[in-house]
This record gives C-alpha cells, sequence and structure tokens, in this order.
C-alpha cells in the first residue's frame, strides 16, 4: 500500500474492534482507594474505527468492588476482582477488573501521585505558582519538573506551616486548595475527591518525601493515539503512565490535556476531545509527571460530496498533499494561470517581478513543462542567490555591530565583516553548496574573518553569551527550542538540564582573541573546557542530543566538527526535517510544523508522512538545496490558484490552495522601484544596489523598517513582520519617499509621456510590469479613460501618475498571489 495512505490504514488498525464493540484495557489493575482506569469503547462505522464511550452503559458485576461513572471512569470500592460490562444497543464488551491495597497500606509517593495534582489545576504553572519568584509567597518548579523544590516548598519552607500531619483537614494547603480559605486561582481542589483524599492521606503518613521504592516514571502513552472525526465528533482519551519497573497505570484522571489547534478541536479535562466545524488535522498535548504525548484525529469535511478530484502528481508532493486532501474530501484549486505562476515562482525563488518581455514568452510558449523548466532556470539565476543569502543572512544574525566603521579608501560607513560573511553565505548557495556541509563550515569556523567569514557568527557582541550559541544552533538547524532546559526541563519535550548542558559542551572550548578587525575576535579551539550548570556546579562532555556522551575527544579535536558530522549524518532525526520545513514554509506559507523551529513531540506535523518523505529525499540528494527548491516548486500542489474552490476556503493547513503572503520588506522596496523605474541610494552602496542585495540591517531605509525588515537580533524568522499595518498603508498612500519616485525625472512616467505608442499598449506593459497580466476589459476601460480625462485637462503626467500608484497600492502587487 502506498505510504501515502498511512493515515487511513493507521486510523483503521488503531484500537479497531474486532467485532461489533471493543474496549480498552482489556482489563484493569486498580492501586489504593484513589485509583482509577478510564474505558475507552470503540464502535466500527463504514469499516471506521468510532468511539462509542459516551453512548455505551456499564454495568459492574460486583459493586461492591467498583463503580463506573456514566463517563467510563472506573473507581475502586473494595479489594477483589470483578468484572464490567459495556453495551452499545445489541454489542457488549467485557473487562475484568482488580482492585489491591483499598486500605492504602502503602505510602504515598509525592513525585508520582502529588505533585501531578498540582500540574492537572495548574498550580504550577508559568502564570501561578510556578513562576521563577513563585506566587503570594509560595514557589514550585514549572510544571512539576523539580519534585525536591516542591517538597522543599510545601513540608519544610516557613517551618512546616502549610502541613499540619495531625489533622490534615486542617492544613494550610487543602484549606487553599479548596479555597475554604481566601486563594487568588480560586477552588483547585473538590473536597472529598480522589485528589483530595491523596492529598490528605500523603500529609497524615507525615508528609514523606518518597513514597518507599518507587519506580521511575519512563513514558506515557495516550490512546486512541489517532482518529478520524466527522466534525462534531468527540473522542474520549486514556493516558498510561509506564515506569522503568515495567508496570503501567491509568492516569487519565491526572493527566493535564490541551488543544494544539482550538479552532478545529477542544478537549476538556477529563480527556474528552470534540472535533469542531474545521476541517484539518487536530492535535492534543497530554502531559503526566514531566513527560508528553500527543493524540491527533482528523476532521474531514464530510458533506456527502464525492471524493474531489485531484490533478495528477508531479512529484513526491503531490502524491503526499491530493491523498491527504482526497481523505478530507477538500477539493484542490484549479492550477493558476501562466501569468500568476510566473510572478509566484520568481517571486519566491529569485524576488524580483517578472519582465513585460518576459510575461510576455512565457505566455506563448506552448510547452507543457515549461513551468518546471522555467523553476529550473530560476534557481541558476545570480537573483536566486541574493533572496536565500538575504534569508540566511537574517536568521543567522549577520548584524552590524558599528556604524560609525569607516572604509578609508571609499570614505564610506559599513560593516566589512558582515560584507564578508553575507558574500560568502551568497557564494555557498550559488555553487549549490551541500547543506550539511554549509552548516559544518559555519558550526566549526576557526581563525579571523578574512580568511574564514563564518567565525563572524562568534561575535561576542552579537551573541552576547555562551548560551546563544548553543540555543541558536539547536533552534536553527535541529528545530528545536531548548532554551527553558537551560535553567528547568522543557515544559513540552523530554530535554532535560542534562541534555541542554551536554550541548552546551560543544562549544565549551571555543576561543576568542584580539585580530586585525577589532570588532572581530579570532577564533580558536582550546585544548580542554567543559560546560557548566552554574546552579548545580556540574560539568558537562559534549553530548548529543538524543545520543551518547562523545568521551573520547582528544586534545587536538574540535568538538564542533564532531557535532557538525552528527548533523550530516543520515539517521540524525532533526537536521533534515528542520530544513525542509524551513523551506516548505518559504513556498507554501505556512510550515508543516508551525512555527517552522518549535518542531517537537507535542507540536507534530500536520502531514507527518510528507515531512518524512521530504526529509529522506533531501538525504538522499546529498542535502541539496536547489533541487529541494526544483521539488517544491515543480510540483502541482504549488501552483494552485490561490482563489479557493467550494469547501477549500476553510482550509489552513493542507494546501488546497495557494496562501496569499505579502512579500517581504526588501522584495516589496525593489519591486517598487522596479514598476516606477526608480533606484534606491544605500549609503556606500553602488546606485543600483537591490535592497535584497543588502548585507546587514544597518542601511537606513524607513520603508525597510516600516515594512518590517528582521533586527536580526533572533534566529526565529517571525522578527520578519507580514501583517499589514496602518503606517505601512499611510507610507505607501501619502510619503513623501513614495511621491518623488512617482515625480523622479527620469522614471517610467517620464519614459511613458515619451513613448508615441498608443496608450493601450503602454498600459498593457504597466500591467505585465505590476501583475503579469494584461488589465482586463473594466480595468482597461477605467484606465483609459482616467488617462484621456487627465490628458483633456493639461495634466498628462498627473494622470499616469495616478495610475501607477493605484496600482502600487493595491493588494495583488504589494502580495505573492
Amino acid at each position: 500500500m502506498p505510504p501515502v495512505l498511512w493515515f487511513t490504514l493507521a486510523a483503521s488498525l488503531l484500537a479497531a474492534p474486532t467485532d461489533g464493540l471493543s474496549v480498552e484495557p482489556r482489563a484493569a489493575r486498580l492501586r489504593g482507594s484513589d485509583g482509577s482506569a478510564q474505558i475507552v469503547a470503540t464502535r466500527l462505522e463504514a469499516s471506521r474505527p468510532v468511539d462509542a464511550t459516551g453512548e455505551a452503559t456499564f454495568e459492574v458485576a460486583d459493586p461492591a468492588i467498583a463503580e463506573v461513572s456514566p463517563e467510563g471512569l472506573i473507581r475502586p470500592r473494595a479489594d477483589g476482582k470483578t468484572s464490567v460490562t459495556v453495551r452499545r444497543g445489541a454489542d457488549s464488551a467485557i473487562l475484568d477488573v482488580i482492585v489491591e491495597d483499598f486500605a492504602n497500606a502503602r505510602p504515598v509517593d509525592f513525585a508520582g501521585e502529588v505533585v501531578p495534582i498540582f500540574s492537572k489545576g495548574g498550580c504550577n504553572a508559568g502564570n501561578c505558582h510556578g513562576k521563577a519568584s513563585g506566587q503570594n509567597g509560595l514557589r514550585l518548579s514549572l510544571l512539576g519538573f523539580d519534585p525536591a523544590l516542591d517538597y522543599e516548598s510545601l513540608a519544610r519552607e516557613g517551618r512546616g506551616r502549610r502541613l499540619f500531619t495531625a489533622a490534615p483537614a486542617q492544613s494550610l494547603l487543602l484549606k487553599k486548595a479548596t479555597a475554604k480559605l481566601p486563594h487568588g486561582g480560586g477552588r483547585k481542589v473538590v473536597p472529598d475527591s480522589p485528589e483530595y483524599r491523596t492529598i490528605a492521606r500523603w500529609i497524615a503518613q507525615g508528609a514523606p518525601a518518597k513514597g518507599g521504592k518507587a519506580p521511575a516514571l519512563a513514558a506515557i502513552e495516550v490512546s486512541p493515539p489517532l482518529r478520524i472525526l466527522d466534525r462534531g465528533g468527540r473522542q474520549q482519551l486514556r493516558v498510561e503512565a509506564k515506569y522503568d519497573d515495567g508496570s503501567t497505570q491509568d492516569v487519565s484522571s491526572l493527566a493535564r490535556y490541551t488543544s494544539n489547534t482550538g479552532e478545529l478541536a477542544t478537549v476538556d479535562e477529563r480527556g474528552l476531545l470534540v472535533a469542531l466545524d474545521g476541517v484539518g488535522e487536530a492535535s492534543v498535548m497530554v502531559r503526566f509527571g514531566g513527560k508528553v504525548a500527543v493524540a491527533r484525529a482528523l476532521v474531514p469535511l464530510g458533506d456527502g460530496s464525492p471524493p474531489a478530484e485531484m490533478p495528477a502528481p508531479a512529484n513526491l508532493v503531490d502524491t503526499h498533499v491530493f491523498a491527504r486532501l482526497r481523505a478530507l474530501g477538500i477539493p484542490a484549486s484549479d492550477a493558476c494561470d501562466d501569468g500568476e505562476f510566473l510572478r509566484r515562482a520568481m517571486l519566491d525563488i529569485c524576488g524580483v517581478l517578472p519582465k513585460p518581455a518576459e510575461v510576455v514568452a512565457f505566455a506563448a510558449d506552448p510547452d507543457a513543462d515549461k513551468r518546471p523548466k522555467l523553476v529550473d532556470r530560476l534557481v541558476d539565476r545570480p537573483e536566486y542567490a541574493d533572496l536565500f543569502a538575504m534569508k540566511w543572512s537574517a536568521i543567522l544574525r549577520n548584524k552590524r555591530l558599528n556604524n560609525n566603521i569607516i572604509n578609508q579608501q571609499a570614505n564610506a560607513a559599513f560593516d566589512p565583516a558582515t560584507f564578508a560573511l553575507h558574500g560568502w553565505i551568497r557564494q555557498a548557495i550559488a555553487q549549490n553548496k551541500p547543506y550539511n556541509e554549509f552548516v559544518g563550515e559555519i558550526l566549526s569556523a576557526q581563525g579571523d574573518a578574512a580568511t574564514n567569514p563564518p567565525v563572524v557568527l562568534f561575535r561576542p557582541s552579537v551573541r552576547q553569551t555562551g548560551d546563544e550559541i548553543v540555543d541558536d544552533t539547536a533552534q536553527l538547524f535541529l528545530g528545536l527550542r531548548i532554551q527553558c532546559a537551560r535553567c528547568h526541563h522543557h515544559p513540552f519535550e523530554r530535554w532535560s538540564q542534562d541534555d541542554y548542558y551536554g550541548f552546551a559542551a560543544f562549544f565549551a572550548r571555543v576561543g576568542l582573541k584580539p585580530s586585525g578587525d577589532p570588532q572581530t575576535p579570532r577564533v580558536f579551539v582550546k585544548s580542554s573546557g567543559m560546560a557548566l550548570n552554574q546552579t548545580t556546579g556540574k560539568g558537562y562532555k559534549p553530548k548529543t542530543l538524543d545520543g551518547p556522551v562523545l568521551d573520547k575527544l582528544g586534545r587536538l579535536d574540535d568538538p564542533r566538527r564532531a557535532l557538525a558530522d552528527w548533523m550530516g549524518r543520515p539517521d540524525n532525526p532533526f537536521f533534515a526535517k528542520a530544513l525542509v520545513n524551513r523551506y516548505w514554509k518559504h513556498f507554501f506559507g505556512r510550515g508543516l510544523v508551525e512555527p517552522e523551529d518549535d518542531m517537537r513531540v507535542s507540536n507534530p506535523p500536520t502531514d507527518p508522512a510528507l515531512m518524512d518523505a521530504l526529509a529522506d529525499d533531501f538525504i538522499r540528494s546529498g542535502y541539496d538545496l536547489k533541487r529541494l527548491v526544483k521539488l517544491l516548486a515543480s510540483s502541482r500542489a504549488y501552483d494552485r490558484s490561490s482563489l479557493p474552490r467550494g469547501p477549500n476556503a476553510r482550509d489552513r493547513q493542507s494546501y488546497a490552495r495557494y496562501y496569499p503572503r505579502r512579500l517581504p520588506a526588501e522584495v516589496l522596496l525593489d519591486a517598487l522601484n522596479e514598476v516606477i523605474g526608480t533606484t534606491e541610494k544605500f549609503a556606500s552602496l553602488p546606485k543600483n544596489f537591490r535592497a535584497a542585495q543588502l548585507p546587514d540591517e544597518g542601511f537606513n531605509s524607513y520603508f525597510l523598517d516600516v515594512f518590517g525588515r528582521p533586527k536580526r537580533e533572533s534566529v526565529c524568522e517571525c522578527e520578519r513582520i507580514s501583517e499589514a499595518n496602518l503606517s505601512q498603508r499611510l507610507h505607501l498612500l501619502n510619503s513623501a519617499e513614495i511621491e518623488a519616485k512617482l515625480g523622479d525625472g527620469s522614471n517610467r512616467i517620464t519614459r511613458w509621456l515619451a513613448d508615441a505608442r498608443p496608450e493601450a499598449e503602454k498600459l498593457d506593459e504597466l500591467y505585465r510590469a505590476c501583475f503579469a497580466r494584461v488589465p482586463t476589459d473594466d480595468e482597461r476601460d477605467v484606465c483609459l479613460s482616467h488617462l484621456k480625462q487627465k490628458a483633456d485637462d493639461g495634466k498628462a503626467r498627473q494622470g499616469v501618475e495616478d495610475l501607477v500608484w493605484s496600482l502600487v497600492n493595491s493588494k495583488d502587487f504589494m502580495f505573492n498571489r
């Protein structure tokens, strides 16, 4: 079966009943009087598993042993064995139930049983007692990742005033939690609830730090991990904790559930997922005891329409995208026309508008493969290297340090180091240097900027602490935001402080000393050095994320080289995916993972099979960036029209159509100059220098600032502002800068007035320059009428200025569609 059918295959097999009704778990073991187990009942509907928990009834064979709520939650009543019969209509299923230690002879484990109650109630969240300064005198560790700190705060701080072991109900902790005493967070625990009884029992036992030889939590699993849900459909989730001694425990009632896609689905505190009226893939993050898992639900259109016809796939991108659209019942938009594709591809690949002659030639070309052939030509143009050098210079933080650096010969202010690095990046892109080599040369850079420009990225005034190069490397090249783990366990991931400092150790032997450039020190590798956790004092040797400690590196070895080698290994689970996701967003407007540099278990891709296929292909190609660009831009998914087709207007994540987006600031300024026929003058640069060719952000331009060029203070592409705002509109509508361009004596308007061709012919040329098309009949009539009226009034130039001004202010001009 083709891999693209992974979702339909998985959905039909995961927890699928073999008869009319099935249940999970097959058997439930409850420990203690507050134990519980969630039943998930499943039935088949048109060969598809559907949740039946909310439709079922539950009968306990021996009610003296256990009871079941209408929602399917089993609670113990006494030690012993019994069974629960689950019925839906004529179908039924049975599960065995065993209750142990109902008398609660075993001690309560603080970390495994008490702390999760605080997490469930949000008490240790960052906006409550989990923030660094605590809340109203009580500080807990963020999301319970440091139970030792929590124990110290609750049991010993303030001479133990929060706990009263002789009378647990009188404890300040319980009185605040139940709101019997004023509590800013309101009531978090219901009196006499299982959570209340667990805390009270722990206090009554003397508030032990540990519950005997309690096993360590190894992982949690949520089931079902994947389902297809109708709009408005429901799915009960079940969570099981797995411990290092092989034991398991149902923790559904203690887990915390959060919807990652609130526009598609909601989830309540007991794990009931409800699909809303959207279409796409919803995901729910589940947390318990510092572990994270994700449940996903595919929500198809389900309006009874026949399966949508899809274009024939051009490559692996289409195979996955169109199969997913079929599964969702969403039609793909029609193909865009030749002019739209030419303009779109040139802006996305080269950052320039097509010239009118290119528009005419492309439209007249009868070759059925002219679109992929165009893409092949574009990646070999110098503007391709310009655009992607601009992109990489920004996210690598190639940032000017001092606007007063003077080139004595040119008598101009600029930073020679940023020029050198930008030139190196541009050359690497133009030559199509393999991506793993590109990254490897950046990470292991040594020497000075004159001979090895990537050392600029180690400037201490750009990255003012050693931690920043660690954080930036993980976020930029691995798509992992591990900064949180510097101080505490990552709240939504598996990364611990040991992981963070092991990764930081790759840079612990980087040394800096003066060079010929006072702003850019010389980089060398010291013979020794370890990463140090300032809080614990523990030192760390280099360790790859999810990998072993590299403890055999010698005095002459550069740990960064070992890091670069690991980055480029085919079995690296992060490197290739981070890059293809970044480039996917560049061409399709939204990452498969969004944000594009926040790839974690709790933020899964909207199409995991497509992500895997793209990453595998990128690795097999030898990390060929140009090939990746060709693959994406030559797909039939990329050449869809931006105009909605029926229900795909509601699509926000499945790429049923092209998602329009505003041009980047530099590209928009270049496009404006191209259409008006003017040039930009940047200090110390040649007159015809385009904005997309600028090496750093230090060149003064109000236009670029107001339209959101990044300040290069972080590696996040979110620094680039893509949303429209009032300042932008006012600048285009009524600024001295735009007026000066329109009034320039050598611009397109001046040439228009001197051109003897018919007005209609010149109008067609202007429209091709702006939109890669000719005007519609209505547009032509309006434009020619306005030009004639102004000419008759003796204001011919004003008429042309009005025309150009109105076109460059249109959404069709400012957006790539």
